[in-house]
């Protein structure tokens, strides 16, 4: 036997998850009568993570609110700036987010990533144990349970994807601050505490250095240097105050 029948209506830019025929309007969804709405919403595509107001007839309801017969629900998109409560707000990214978790890193953001592949369960025990948004363009493992929080990243782009997680999340940005290999700290670094580390070129060209205290690694103004200072400062103008120069 059919279940209520509700009308349903998603924000716009929720429409990337739910069928075609979903995107233009209202359009009517059989429930079992026992779902709560998180769950029938989750069902037809949307990850929860992506969810940000839910109204019945114009009156704000929870997600566990159980629709019935007649009921019209709005689906809203998460505010943004997004709110993250009750932790430091610090991320967790994918496997095939690498490019994204150096570039976050770079502007200071924590930032964990591991370059092989820990699977779903793994990950989302880890956002949950360690209270860090996880990031992914993986919705189904947005839907686990066990996340703490986590975000969709939208595009395939490095540079769309910052500016995406920037813009979402608003993140105190503290670039040259972080390990871009491993999100350690970095710290000055004497020019002779770091000598043996460097190729003769190096070591003559250059005379600023910083460590990390977590890998060792030696960083300094070198090849790239100037494409890294192109994304630092478009964060910085875009999301971010410039820093007063001494």
């Amino acid at each position: 036997m059919n279940g209520p029948e509700i009308l349903l209506t998603f924000a716009p830019g929720l429409g990337l998850f739910v069928s075609h025929e979903r995107r233009a309007g209202p359009s009517t969804v059989i429930t079992d009568g026992a779902s709560t709405l998180g769950h029938v919403v989750e069902s037809l595509g949307v990850p929860l993570t992506e969810v940000g107001s839910l109204a019945v007839d114009g009156r704000e309801v929870a997600r566990g609110h159980v629709p019935a017969a007649g009921e019209h629900v709005t689906v809203g998109a998460v505010a943004r700036p997004q709110q993250v409560e009750g932790a430091p707000l610090r991320f967790l990214l994918d496997v095939h987010l690498g490019t994204l978790a150096r570039r976050m890193r770079l502007l200071g953001i924590d930032t964990a990533y591991e370059s092989h592949d820990l699977g779903d369960p793994a990950l989302a025990a880890r956002s949950a144990a360690e209270q860090r948004v996880l990031l992914s363009r993986d919705r189904g493992l947005l839907r686990r349970r066990e996340l703490w929080a986590g975000g969709y990243v939208y595009s395939d782009k490095p540079d769309e994807q910052l500016r995406d997680v920037l813009g979402r999340f608003a993140p105190v940005l503290t670039p040259w601050t972080r390990c871009t290999a491993c999100n350690g700290r970095l710290r000055d670094a004497d020019k002779d505490e770091v000598a043996r580390d460097l190729e003769g070129g190096t070591k003559a060209t250059y005379d600023v250095f910083a460590r990390c205290d977590a890998c060792g690694r030696v960083y300094w103004r070198g090849a790239h240097h100037d494409r890294l200072e192109t994304i630092v400062r478009q964060a910085l103008r875009e999301y971010g105050k410039v820093p007063a120069r001494a």
